[in-house]
């Protein structure tokens, strides 16, 4: 049996324990204890819709790519229809309006733009294994996970962010700092965990080659 490597376990603890911490809040279903504003009914319940399936995807990515569970095919296929139809589908579809709701520009564009493309790598990831080409299955799989992980690397990288600006920004209070950081931070995160992913797959590919 195939050992399934550390990182591996690693992303998927990780993923779990911070999906979970940001799922919290809306498990009640009161918009008092949502984090992000929201401007009607409608809005809140197109963001608890995303929050929710965009853990399911959260939590199920990782699977796809444990080997022992990549083994075992009939599991594999129907975690991964379990993660594109429960997961990426849904929470793509409503973080489109909800980015553009937000009525901030860069969060708009910085939220949007992955929505789109979390679509279009899971369709592309799915037409890959109906054509039985493994490998661009795999690696599309891989960019979509990218752009899954997204909330998982945005709170990285805005606290990292916020200290960065404290030396130069000493008057403003910490969430006028976090509320200027978040949308720079979720704009940042996708392209940073894309841009990891392609230089594994060109790493890959050149290691296959050699």
């Amino acid at each position: 049996m195939v050992k399934t490597p550390r990182r591996i376990w690693l992303l998927s603890t990780v993923a779990v324990i911070v999906g979970s911490v940001l799922v919290l809040p809306y498990l009640l279903f009161d918009v008092e204890t949502s984090r992000i504003e929201t401007s009607s009914d409608m809005h809140y319940g197109l963001l608890v819709t995303h929050v929710l399936t965009a853990f399911i995807a959260l939590a199920l990515g990782p699977l796809q790519f444990m080997p022992t569970v990549r083994a075992r095919r009939k599991v594999h296929r129907v975690i991964g229809r379990t993660y594109l139809l429960a997961g990426v589908v849904p929470a793509g579809l409503t973080g489109i309006p909800v980015a553009l709701l937000s009525g901030r520009l860069l969060t708009q564009i910085g939220l949007a733009i992955p929505a789109v493309l979390w679509l279009v790598t899971g369709w592309l990831a799915y037409r890959a294994a109906r054509q039985r080409d493994f490998a661009a299955h795999r690696a599309w799989m891989m960019r979509n996970y990218a752009l899954t992980f997204l909330a998982v690397t945005a709170r990285i990288l805005v606290p990292l962010f916020m200290l960065a600006q404290l030396p130069f920004r000493s008057g403003v209070t910490p969430d006028q700092l976090a509320a200027d950081m978040i949308p720079v931070g979720q704009a940042l995160s996708w392209i940073v965990n894309l841009a990891l992913v392609e230089f594994l797959l060109r790493r890959r590919a050149l290691e296959a080659r050699a």
